[in-house]
């Protein structure tokens, strides 16, 4: 397993397969190497371009170094794209889109940009109970009840409350509540919901923002709203996608855009 050193020393453990084009993709909340919908994606993807997928700190066999600032995992994803040759394609998913906007926005070596579904739902609803999350989230880690932090998100973000139950008799469960405090990362990423637009006015370079057509409404307006807010952003909706992506509905529209 190869790693790197970000610029604060962290050790960002990541892959690399295929050849072509560099291509990094970017995890969302509870997700890394070993579990998440980034691995059926790369092995799509390496039929055209050097996909580097990554461990973000504090997730899988990645390092991570208190205290947390989205300018670390900036810096994090600057190095996996230093890695892969100082230029990259990027393609994030929910929080990790969210941290590819915000590190497109600062350079970072980023010469396309693809994200599905950037959660600020705050551009189109009053997110009830926001406030409420962050400060329950933050106690159930402080006081180490990694589980229930892991719970309390899910419950967030709409999933019900027997199918989370469910889930915390399974094995996986374990692996979630490992990577529990990272939750607040990408809690401090999307900030209070909205749309960062200094950032999103930032981006420079040419920017394809995805929804899923079976996703809420909520979730499909708040990616048209990051797109019409990136300068050269192209809007598209997947017909029949939600959140939980299908690899070989996205791997397509990827690589048409990145070519």
């Amino acid at each position: 397993m190869p790693v790197i050193a970000s610029a604060d020393g962290t050790t960002i453990a990541y892959e690399r397969h295929g050849q072509g084009p560099a291509l990094v993709l970017v995890d969302g909340a509870l997700c890394c190497r070993g579990a998440g919908p980034l691995g059926p994606l790369a092995a799509l993807l390496s039929e055209q371009f050097t996909v580097h997928t990554y461990d973000r700190r504090g997730r899988g066999e990645s390092g991570d170094t208190p205290p947390y600032a989205v300018a670390r995992e900036i810096e994090d994803l600057t190095a996996v794209i230093g890695e892969a040759g100082g230029n990259a394609y990027v393609y994030g998913i929910s929080s990790g889109a969210a941290l590819a906007l915000a590190a497109a926005a600062s350079g970072s070596g980023i010469i396309g940009l693809a994200l599905y579904e950037p959660p600020f739902l705050a551009e189109v609803e009053d997110v009830h109970g926001a406030a409420d999350y962050r400060r329950r989230l933050r106690e159930l880690l402080a006081a180490g009840r990694g589980g229930d932090a892991v719970a309390l998100f899910m419950a967030q973000v709409g999933m019900p409350a027997p199918h989370i139950e469910g889930m915390r008799a399974q094995p996986g469960w374990a692996a979630l509540e490992a990577i529990a405090p990272t939750l607040a990362y990408d809690d401090e990423i999307l900030g209070n919901g909205h749309l960062p637009r200094d950032l999103a006015a930032a981006v420079a370079v040419p920017t394809l923002v995805l929804a899923g057509g079976a996703s809420p409404a909520r979730v499909r307006g708040a990616a048209k709203a990051a797109a019409e807010a990136i300068p050269a952003a192209r809007h598209r909706v997947l017909e029949g996608q939600t959140h939980d992506v299908a690899a070989d509905a996205l791997a397509p529209v990827l690589a048409e855009f990145f070519s």
